[in-house]
């Protein structure tokens, strides 16, 4: 670390304000093959968290792994249950070890921690999305630690949102923390697999997540940075990052993670917010759909208007619609050259948009008949994205960037 990454780094966390946190853990952090799962983790996290809650007044939530790991040892399995049924039966009986190990190792501080279990259902409807939130604020408003994982026992393979990391930034935005720390079973970002190279370099400091970087955590190599787990972690912090929120990703198995990070100290990456105001819930909401229906490309006269005026989506600025959405779906919004720049909720299905492309809003009565609005997506349903190119040809319901 040079004494460049070292000062931006003290005067970083020496200058910023935090009251919340989000923390998630993995699996590789918390379970062991052939332990099961590791408490003496938890314990140490839970020694910090009651310690900086009480000494700071942060408030905390916890993102956890480790309930199919944790159920897979007690049901007497060898390896990874294979089949969903399995794999949510494990989740159901390693779910309850889970919390217990969570709520022995605060009771032993004085803190209490309360249990959520959330499906992508829960981040796609508006109302189950504020109440969600909402419980989230009574539990905080109450001393009470929300211990958080994605419901392993009814979400399957299709509507899974594919790792914690996804669900440890979508609730991230949901209850307006001021850090992420992702705790993994490395310590930070490298330059190479550390455990392949020895002058592998540990990267301290991360202006931007872009192209190359995310590259370079594109390997198969689990607890490095060529492994997909990596690559997991890079998306969710290039999603926080681009809404203003820092992350720090570090290893889960040093003695005070989480207190030597809020101290700026040299452990694992810290990735720097984005210079971009904060939006409003609704807006986190929209763009962060789990699940977008369908894609709407637009001319360069419209794209300009949307980023740079702050105005509605027409069909007069549609030039092409793809996958199958009805009214009120999420869609991704992009522009001639293929790059996705905003998402939205649509005003329209998709056939009735692939019948007014291109054309005046007067005319939408005469071909769709009365009753419709003039936008394609109006502007209070629109948010703009950091820029990201979409795949050659994306699929219908493909979550986007």
């Amino acid at each position: 670390m040079s004494s460049d990454d070292a000062g931006i780094r003290a005067a970083f966390f020496r200058g910023r304000k935090i009251r919340r946190v989000v923390v998630k853990l993995g699996s590789g952090t918390l379970t062991d093959a052939t332990l099961g799962l590791r408490e003496t983790t938890i314990r140490r996290l839970a020694a910090q968290v009651a310690r900086a809650w009480s000494e700071s007044d942060i408030q905390f939530v916890i993102v956890t792994s480790g309930a199919i790991a944790a159920g897979r040892k007690k049901m007497g399995m060898a390896g990874k249950p294979r089949t969903v049924a399995l794999k949510q039966a494990a989740a159901a009986v390693g779910q309850t070890t889970l919390m217990r190990a969570y709520e022995r190792a605060f009771e032993k501080r004085d803190r209490r921690v309360g249990q959520l279990l959330l499906t992508h259902d829960d981040f796609e409807n508006r109302e189950r999305y504020l109440n969600a939130g909402n419980t989230l604020e009574a539990l905080l408003s109450r001393g009470i630690v929300p211990i958080i994982n994605e419901n392993d026992t009814v979400a399957t393979e299709e509507i899974r949102m594919g790792d914690n990391d996804a669900l440890a930034a979508l609730v991230t935005q949901l209850v307006g923390a001021d850090l992420m720390i992702l705790l993994t079973d490395a310590d930070g970002l490298f330059s190479k697999d550390p455990h392949r190279f020895p002058d592998a370099r540990r990267i301290p400091v991360v202006e931007r997540v872009d192209e190359d970087l995310e590259k370079l955590a594109g390997g198969a190599r689990a607890g490095s940075i060529g492994s997909g787990g990596m690559a997991s972690k890079l998306s969710a912090a290039r999603v926080v990052s681009s809404w203003g929120t820092p992350v720090v990703i570090t290893s889960g198995f040093a003695r005070r993670p989480v207190l030597d990070t809020l101290e700026g100290a040299d452990t694992g990456t810290l990735v720097l917010p984005q210079p971009r105001v904060r939006a409003r819930s609704r807006k986190m909401w929209i763009a962060n759909a789990p699940h977008v229906q369908g894609t709407i490309t637009v001319d360069d006269g419209a794209r300009k208007v949307l980023l740079h005026g702050g105005k509605s989506l027409l069909p007069a600025g549609v030039v092409s619609v793809s996958g199958e959405f009805r009214k009120g779906d999420a869609v991704s919004v992009c522009d001639r050259r293929n790059v996705v720049f905003a998402r939205g909720i649509s005003g329209l299905s998709s056939e009735q948009v692939a019948r007014v492309l291109g054309r005046k809003s007067g005319e939408l009565a005469g071909l769709l008949g009365e009753g419709f609005p003039p936008e394609v997506i109006h502007r209070d349903d629109l948010t703009i994205l950091p820029l990201e190119p979409l795949p050659d040809n994306p699929r219908k319901g493909d979550p986007t960037p």
